[in-house]
């Protein structure tokens, strides 16, 4: 040992790190250590002699009283697991709590016998019971105090129902008087009774369109939907189309659902945009579908975290009125502490055991905390309720949401999952279970005391495999309270109204321009349809309801022109002085500004394009969305969004931009869209186009426009679909429209743009969209090297020709006595000669829509596989999709029928090298960027 110091100072010496640890700044400066000394003292002394709890507590009265005297301590990320609004704040309640529990107790009955009914022996259709049982008191105090009807004088809410709580709202419906016992006793049978007699199992806009309002049962994007909603409210009422001020969106989620990454992703946009007319509650059963959302952990305290990092509002609803005693005695914080340290798949257990083992478990560890339930029974302590299913609570928190202002408001409501049946409450395997037998019900039925006798349970249970609904009569003192009350806010819901009439659309001035081509000048189709919408815009009367909407790329689609006078919409203008105000094509916010520029979220511009679609019904005005996108991040990337746009009868364009595998190609893999027109198939509300030139799309467009906001549809208050055009960025020359155009053929699929003369060898050559001047190109190369005669056809629609073929033979199938239905594509090619080539800058399974109803040899050219990044040649050369691929294998099928000699195919595929992508290493390209 030499004496020497050790050169390695104690952890107790060491300086603190220069972070920001849990909000808390430690690399301040410190002005005055001895005063900062004494505090820390004081304070290791409170911990020393009064204990944790204690010293908790005061440090949480200190940053209370510090935000009082505005001295700007960080905020916290979440909060005790108790009640956000103490007792004492709690507001006076104005209904009639007894008779609203008589009201919840008959709904929850028939919403079980609803769901145990659909699933008797040999129907077994599914369903859920549960969800709706955990929170039934949630949507009962909406439905009684807070949900304003579309007859109310401010426009009425929107309410976005859990999906899995629909049988709850059926069973409401039912009391009211706007559905019959039949039809609960249909649930999921919506056609073997009849098409429109049964009910479905979600709520579904396109299946009981008068009812449902929004389709939520797709886990995400109620949320994301509901935000984008409540924002194009604010938009249509900052523009002057229409007042929102008194509409409040509310949004039914659970906790589980909150694991979707479209249920957070969209948080902090109704945060900055102030969204107060959004209110978001939030079922805490603590439960997915197979188990506890966080056994380990505490999702009320994870989602508070977030929101409140988010900048939302959080209002949490954790205890019932029973526990307030108790948390008024815990003067040490140990009851407190126990809710903070407790997690969630322990108070499962608890939720299922009885109040001994909760005494033994809960309360037992802490002396102290046994004694404070010392005076309560094994059985009050086991009904110690969850806050979630106690009125009061729920009615203080719904009211502070719809008076708070300047954030959108999150309600964490902790309930238990099944709750008030004994056979389902809080066990894991809830969801799955979906019937209750005899002994459950009458369990169920004690529990809700209602007044059904054994007998009549017995004999509607032998004779119909189920229970019987219950209904206390029309004049009864129940059913007149729950309907005076819908009546005082605006009638029943859910309910949707169309109150919108048909526009005044465009004449044929407003297409006139397109309909001259391009002359000698090349544009992309993407720019033809950006001129198109621009002169839309500048109609007296559908020009304000248009609603551009682009994820970060309007000056890619050449949009650019309308930022000074269309204006970008930010509720909070633009208060800044932009880098490019002294460019003509300024960057302009606006609050008033009509274009919606959502950042890079294909999810928000979706979720954009349905609110504004959807306008006709949710607030009686048509708007008229038109999302431009990359095609390849529309369908792929949002295809439930778009299936949920559907669902929920919105209109509008979808626009898929720098379409094809082959036209974007500097981008390579991830932007080459090869497969969008079949994704887009497969929704049946979604008419597909894929225009090659101007006056095609001047055809469309307006077709688009009268289906949707004309006379269209079967009751000529427009149609209920989404047109989705497919278009380009590679530059070609538009001819002008000619004259005696098919204008039918163009919007029902096909028509002929070129007709070969001379005798000899016919082919027909099909394309769609870029590959027409393909084929084109083709047709001069047959005639010109090879004395082959070629028709050329434009195909502006694949989908729509394979639909009208299905629906043809489905009709033939029907009529069996009558003379079968000719397809569309069948009758139009018919009347010429010679093999059919078809070919698209899409893969192959485009075209082969229609193989079955081509009359002849039909051969398919497209661009399957990966895309890759080289030059629009070279790439069409690889998937031989070009002009010289189209050429060979318009030889090789007249030579398969014997009408040419065989060496000329072997003859052009040398001359051509199409199987060589070198061969076109030099061939220039134009207009390559996006």
């Amino acid at each position: 040992m030499t004496g020497e110091a050790d050169p390695t100072p104690s952890p107790r010496s060491a300086p603190a790190p220069a972070v920001i640890h849990e909000g808390l700044p430690t690399q301040l400066p410190d002005i005055d250590p001895d005063e900062t000394k004494d505090w820390i003292d004081s304070f290791d002394a409170l911990l020393d002699e009064r204990g944790r709890e204690r010293a908790r507590y005061v440090m949480l009265r200190l940053l209370e009283r510090a935000r009082q005297k505005q001295v700007g301590v960080p905020a916290l990320r979440s909060t005790d697991y108790i009640n956000t609004i103490p007792p004492e704040r709690e507001p006076w309640f104005p209904g009639d709590e007894d008779i609203e529990r008589r009201i919840r107790a008959f709904i929850r009955w028939n919403a079980a016998v609803m769901v145990s009914s659909a699933n008797r022996k040999g129907l077994e259709v599914g369903g859920h019971i549960a969800t709706y049982q955990s929170s039934a008191s949630l949507y009962e105090v909406g439905f009684n105090h807070f949900f304003r009807g579309k007859d109310h004088p401010g426009g009425g809410d929107q309410v976005y129902i859990q999906g899995h709580a629909s049988p709850g709202i059926y069973a409401r419906a039912f009391l009211e008087g706007r559905l019959d016992e039949q039809q609960l006793s249909r649930f999921r049978q919506e056609v073997q009774h009849g098409v429109g007699v049964g009910l479905p199992s979600y709520p579904h806009p396109r299946l009981m369109r008068e009812f449902w309002e929004f389709p939520t049962v797709s886990m995400g994007l109620t949320a994301i939907n509901s935000i984008y909603q409540a924002r194009f409210n604010r938009y249509l009422h900052n523009r002057g189309i229409k007042d929102t001020s008194e509409q409040t969106v509310w949004a039914f989620l659970g906790d589980g659902e909150m694991g979707e990454p479209e249920s957070l992703g969209a948080v902090r946009i109704a945060a900055r945009e102030e969204l107060d007319n959004l209110v978001w509650v939030v079922n805490c059963n603590l439960q997915q579908l197979d188990g506890p959302v966080t056994g380990n952990g505490k999702i009320i305290q994870e989602l508070e975290a977030n929101f409140r990092g988010a900048g939302w509002n959080v209002i949490k609803v954790i205890w019932g009125r029973e526990w307030d005693e108790l948390l008024a005695r815990d003067v040490d914080g140990v009851l407190v502490n126990q809710m903070n340290s407790t997690p969630d798949g322990q108070f499962q257990t608890f939720s299922v055991e009885d109040g001994a083992y909760n005494r033994e478990h809960f309360f037992g560890p802490d002396p102290r905390l046994r004694k404070m339930v010392e005076h309560m029974s094994d059985r009050q302590i086991e009904k110690l309720p969850r806050g979630g299913h106690d009125y009061r609570k729920v009615y203080a928190a719904f009211d502070a949401a719809t008076k708070h202002t300047g954030q959108p408001t999150v309600i964490l409501a902790h309930t238990i999952k099944g709750w008030t049946i004994d056979a389902l409450e809080g066990k894991n395997a809830t969801h799955q279970m979906k019937k209750l037998t005899m002994a459950d019900l009458k369990k169920f039925r004690d529990r809700l005391y209602l007044p059904i006798s054994d007998r009549e349970l017995e004999s509607t249970y032998e004779e119909t495999g189920t229970a019987p609904f219950f209904h206390p009569g029309a004049e009864s003192a129940e059913i007149e309270y729950m309907l005076e009350r819908r009546r005082s806010l605006g009638g029943s819901l859910p309910r949707r109204v169309v109150r919108s009439t048909p526009l005044t659309l465009p004449g044929d001035k407003a297409y006139a321009e397109l309909k001259q081509g391009s002359g000698k000048n090349k544009i992309a189709t993407t720019m033809a349809l950006v001129r198109l919408l621009k002169d839309w815009m500048k109609d007296p009367e559908i020009g304000q309801r248009i609603v551009p909407i682009a994820p970060d790329e309007y000056r890619t689609f050449g949009m650019d022109g309308m930022f000074p006078s269309a204006k970008v919409y930010d509720p909070a203008g633009q208060t800044y002085e932009s880098v490019d105000r002294n460019m003509l094509l300024q960057y302009k916010m606006s609050p008033q500004g009509q274009m919606l520029h959502e950042g890079i979220s294909e999810a928000g511009a979706m979720a954009s394009a349905t609110a504004a679609g959807s306008a006709y019904s949710t607030h009686g005005e048509h708007m008229i969305p038109f999302y431009i996108f990359y095609s390849m991040f529309g369908f792929q990337r949002t295809g439930d969004s778009i299936w949920a746009m559907a669902d929920q009868l919105s209109r509008g364009f979808l626009i898929g931009a720098t379409a094809g595998r082959t036209t974007l190609t500097g981008e390579g893999l991830q932007h080459a869209d090869g497969h969008s027109p079949l994704l887009a198939a497969t929704n049946p509300a979604v008419v597909h186009y894929d225009p090659a030139y101007a006056y095609e799309i001047s055809h469309i467009m307006r077709s688009g426009l009268e289906r949707m906001y004309g006379t269209g549809g079967p009751e000529e208050q427009g149609e209920d679909v989404i047109f989705y055009l497919t278009v380009y960025n590679e530059p070609v020359s538009h001819p002008a429209e000619p004259e005696g155009v098919d204008v039918d053929g163009i919007l029902r699929g096909i028509h002929q743009i070129g007709t070969a003369d001379g005798d000899g060898p016919r082919v027909r050559l099909l394309a769609s969209g870029v590959a027409v001047p393909w084929i084109e190109d083709a047709a001069r190369m047959l005639r010109e090297e090879w004395g082959v005669a070629a028709d050329t056809w434009s195909v502006t629609s694949w989908n729509e020709l394979a639909r009208d073929a299905v629906a043809s033979e489905e009709w033939s199938l029907l009529h069996p006595t009558e003379t079968p239905r000719t397809p569309y594509v069948t009758e139009r090619l018919t009347g010429s000669a010679g093999p059919v080539i078809a070919v698209s800058d899409y893969m192959r399974a485009v075209p082969l829509q229609i193989a079955r109803w081509v009359p002849e040899d039909y051969r398919v050219l497209g661009a399957d596989g990966f895309g890759f990044a080289d030059t629009r040649p070279a790439a069409r050369r690889f998937f031989h999709i070009d002009a010289q691929s189209v050429v060979v294998q318009a030889l090789q099928a007249l030579a398969d029928a014997g009408e040419i000699d065989p060496t000329l195919a072997e003859k052009a595929f040398t001359q051509y090298r199409v199987d060589d992508p070198t061969a076109v290493a030099g061939v220039l390209q134009e207009g390559g960027d996006a």
